[in-house]
């Protein structure tokens, strides 16, 4: 097959670009849609689930549960996914800190933390098993040539070449295609690395998440299982890079020593680490998010530190508001590659990027600083969180994704996957580097 035609091409099958394959395809208007990527979709992975100590994780806001629900995952999602119910925010060395309690904000839980290997295979099995998706996989897409009326996807693997209307990138921070299209990115380098590990300790968690600001960068701790006895977490803890590179280098009771140091006692003796991996930080923006035919999506259009957890939410949020962009686009016969209809997409989501990165931006700016007077607004930013009730609703809610007037998909009037049949919550449904998407 020398050419195949398709309304929306997505570059990139990991977890952002799954997510807009299922929310477009539950907006019920007939897109014909290709997925490609450069790893096929399991079959039947997640009836074959095993949790792992070692699998690595993602922290789901409440407002990304709500889309996930709204169409028809969340159901299926949950079954292995672990309830924040409290956050406790603290900064070492100094006395009050904050606590965000989920039952204060009216919510089952402020989000939820799933793992990779459960969370990816779901989005993506949903996705192949959408009406109109194609998966194209394994391919790799070589060149785009930009036209009048489609772009030309020049692919080594499968049909050899496509053509879309709409090119969503979403292949990743690292994405070589965005660089071959002229886009430049603005880069803010942190000088400093991430070092993820699953933890064991003495005490049960109870669905508490931990963040907590240090001088040499903020730590998290997100709970892993839900059940009664759980004791485990999810630990990213963020370094200068020469500091980590000496952790990655020691034992595992050294490390967990010096992290006890750091964290304290609030779950009791570490007992176990596992696996270490460790990655530079740094804010990358794309200067260009939509051109005619094209959007950047996910890490492609901006890869963001993961102090507050916000760079999926964040992407998710993008990936309904396109789709409920391009809904009433299509039923209007409007081209969805057209670019004053991507220019109101971006219009409708200048705002929560624009708060969303810089929350993420300020937060580790501001708790990696060592000035005196930086240091004073910080603690009153903590008492502030326990004294000033409203300053604490509004950082709950822009970290659960559901700041603003209106949810994206709210306008959207997409369709439930689980509407189509065998496909949704109770359908078939089934790690990633930080720089893919996902």
């Amino acid at each position: 097959m020398s050419q195949t035609d398709y309304d929306i091409a997505i570059i990139g099958g990991g977890m952002v670009g799954a997510s807009l394959a299922n929310l477009l395809a539950a907006g019920g208007v007939g897109w014909r849609i290709a997925v490609l990527d450069t790893h096929s979709p399991g079959a039947d992975v997640c009836a074959h689930y095993q949790p792992q100590y070692d699998n690595r994780s993602t922290a789901i806001s409440a407002g990304s549960a709500e889309i996930l629900e709204r169409l028809g995952l969340w159901r299926r999602l949950r079954e292995h996914c672990t309830p924040i119910r409290q956050v406790h925010v603290s900064d070492r060395g100094h006395l009050g800190g904050g606590l965000i309690d989920a039952a204060e904000q009216q919510r089952e839980a402020l989000g939820y933390v799933l793992e990779n290997a459960w969370l990816a295979p779901c989005l993506s099995e949903a996705a192949s098993a959408a009406p109109g998706v194609t998966y194209l996989a394994p391919v790799m897409v070589e060149a785009l040539t930009p036209g009048a009326e489609s772009t030309r996807l020049q692919l080594q693997g499968g049909p050899g070449q496509i053509s879309a209307r709409l090119v969503v990138l979403a292949d990743g921070g690292a994405s070589s295609l965005r660089q071959d299209l002229g886009i430049g990115i603005e880069r803010r380098d942190y000088r400093q690395s991430a070092i993820v590990a699953n933890l064991s300790y003495e005490r049960r968690h109870g669905g508490q998440a931990f963040e907590r600001f240090t001088p040499e960068g903020p730590m998290a701790l997100l709970p892993l299982d839900e059940r009664p006895e759980a004791r485990r977490s999810a630990l990213v803890w963020t370094l200068p890079p020469e500091r980590a590179r000496a952790l990655m280098q020691a034992p595992d009771d050294e490390f967990m020593a010096q992290l006890q140091a750091v964290f304290g006692w609030r779950l009791g003796r570490f007992l176990r680490v596992g696996e270490r991996q460790c990655w530079p930080l740094e804010l990358v923006q794309a200067k260009e998010q939509i051109r005619s035919r094209l959007v950047l999506l996910g890490n492609s259009a901006h890869y963001l530190h993961p102090v507050a957890g916000q760079g999926f939410n964040l992407s998710l949020r993008d990936a309904a508001a396109l789709a409920a962009t391009l809904r009433p686009a299509q039923e209007a016969g409007e081209d969805p590659g057209n670019q004053a209809v991507l220019q109101s997409y971006l219009d409708q989501r200048e705002n929560d990027q624009t708060l969303t990165v810089g929350l993420s931006d300020r937060l580790v700016r501001l708790f990696s600083n060592r000035s005196l007077p930086l240091t004073a607004l910080r603690h009153l930013g903590f008492l502030g969180l326990d004294w000033l009730p409203g300053m604490k609703a509004l950082f709950a809610a822009q970290t659960m994704g559901t700041a603003g007037p209106r949810a994206p998909w709210e306008a959207s009037g997409l369709m439930p996957l689980d509407s189509f049949g065998s496909h949704g919550s109770q359908g078939s449904p089934d790690s990633q580097e930080p720089l893919r998407d996902d």
